[in-house]
């Protein structure tokens, strides 16, 4: 079929613009659109499954914190506030979003380094010398790929590999097929940054258990998109980034999930101040502050927390329910415009048809994309991302994200392909 030939007809455009319409008109969620800057221009933004937009609250609460908080009370916000405050934003986390009681989330470090405390603390906690395997999925973000080949490095142990088609993700059957009595921990992430799979996470969960492993999970793309239920699947650990759809921010801290019946037990690897019974004691030797308070090592980034207390807020109004809803009707959406508009050219969906087991972005895969394609809709003020060798990810946020946005991008996207 040619270019001219696959070009939609007036009707089709027109149906989907209605369409778009009607679903924004429809959606319970379009209010909050409003809250975030940004959304009031002509601008298509694509890509918030990377970086969040910031709320129009976060300069007032930042402007405040430096008024009020660090310009006001100095060194005594940390006795008054500063110190409780990743304890205290992280049962939030638990609250709103991860299924998770309270005690068992805080926000520390980058999801690097959370995960390397999770890996390594979970290791320790089998305590098993028979129990020398590591396992995780080629399709694997980087970072988690690279820190599990490390630390086999440096602990003589084994990895065994998961070959996961990239248009797909990990099955329950997968993980049982690679586990047994010399796993020790499974690193997964609960959605595929490339494809967008869902992985079944209590499923999977269970099968770890089944073979008396440990289980760590990356939701670095599913915290704020997805229904994530932690304590009721029995996870054992979890790590994921703010700075996705919690809109924390370029580089805000990660959170760190431990569930509570690891928690007496656990002793995490970085050995920080801020991580020991009492910090300001300065006393010799470590020992280390009771429950989740032990996995900080460092200072908390304090001025990296406060952004995402406003997505917290907003998302504990609205629902994960009602956001989930919304994430799905506009990945929906995002296909049914793939179809009409770029199938017929010859792109392909590199992402499950399956509502229920995709997550919040939907990858496009074509010969003719490159950096340079993503380039030139930046310049068009359309932002989507490349991902190589030759994807397009389009990333929706619900709860900033329209549905005429979507078809806005979508259409600039196709216009790239028919040159």
């Amino acid at each position: 079929m040619s270019i001219e030939q696959a070009h939609p007809s007036p009707a089709t455009g027109n149906a989907l613009r209605q369409r778009a319409a009607e679903l924004d008109r429809q959606d319970p969620l379009a209010r909050f659109r409003a809250h975030f800057i940004g959304t009031d221009t002509p601008l298509s933004y694509l890509d918030g499954n990377s970086l969040g937009r910031p709320l129009i609250r976060t300069p007032e609460d930042i402007g405040a914190f430096i008024r009020d908080g660090w310009g006001g009370r100095l060194i005594r916000g940390w006795d008054e506030e500063w110190l409780e405050l990743p304890q205290a934003i992280g049962d939030q986390l638990g609250r709103a979003v991860l299924g998770a009681a309270p005690g068992q989330t805080i926000i520390a470090d980058s999801t690097t380094v959370v995960l390397y405390k999770m890996i390594r603390a979970a290791l320790a906690a089998v305590a098993d010398p028979d129990r020398n395997e590591l396992v995780l999925d080629t399709e694997n973000f980087p970072t988690d790929r690279y820190l599990v080949e490390g630390i086999a490095l440096e602990e003589g142990l084994t990895l065994r590999w998961i070959e996961t088609d990239p248009a797909a993700g990990v099955t329950v059957d997968q993980v049982r097929d690679a586990t047994g009595p010399r796993t020790a921990v499974v690193l997964l992430s609960q959605i595929a940054y490339r494809s967008g799979h869902l992985a079944d996470l209590p499923g999977i969960t269970a099968a770890v258990h089944d073979a008396g492993a440990l289980v760590v999970w990356d939701l670095c793309h599913s915290a704020g998109s997805v229904e994530i239920d932690l304590d009721g699947a029995g996870v054992d650990f979890a790590a994921g980034c703010t700075y996705k759809y919690l809109n924390g921010g370029p580089g805000s801290p990660a959170f760190a999930y431990v569930n509570r019946r690891h928690l007496t037990s656990l002793n995490q690897p970085i050995w920080g101040w801020m991580g020991r019974k009492d910090a300001f004691e300065m006393a010799a030797g470590y020992e280390p502050a009771a429950g989740i308070r032990g996995f900080l090592s460092g200072t908390p980034a304090i001025f990296g927390m406060l952004a995402m207390r406003g997505t917290l807020d907003l998302i504990e109004e609205a629902s994960m329910a009602a956001i989930r809803k919304k994430s799905v009707q506009l990945t929906g959406f995002a296909v049914e415009v793939f179809d009409e508009w770029l199938a017929p050219l010859g792109a392909e969906l590199a992402t499950p048809r399956d509502p229920g087991e995709r997550g919040s972005h939907i990858t496009v895969d074509h010969p003719g994309f490159t950096k340079a394609t993503v380039a030139a809709l930046w310049d068009d003020d359309v932002i989507p991302d490349f991902r190589s060798p030759h994807g397009i990810r389009v990333g929706l946020s619900p709860l900033s994200t329209s549905f005429q946005e979507v078809l806005h991008g979508m259409a600039a996207i196709r216009d790239r392909l028919q040159g």
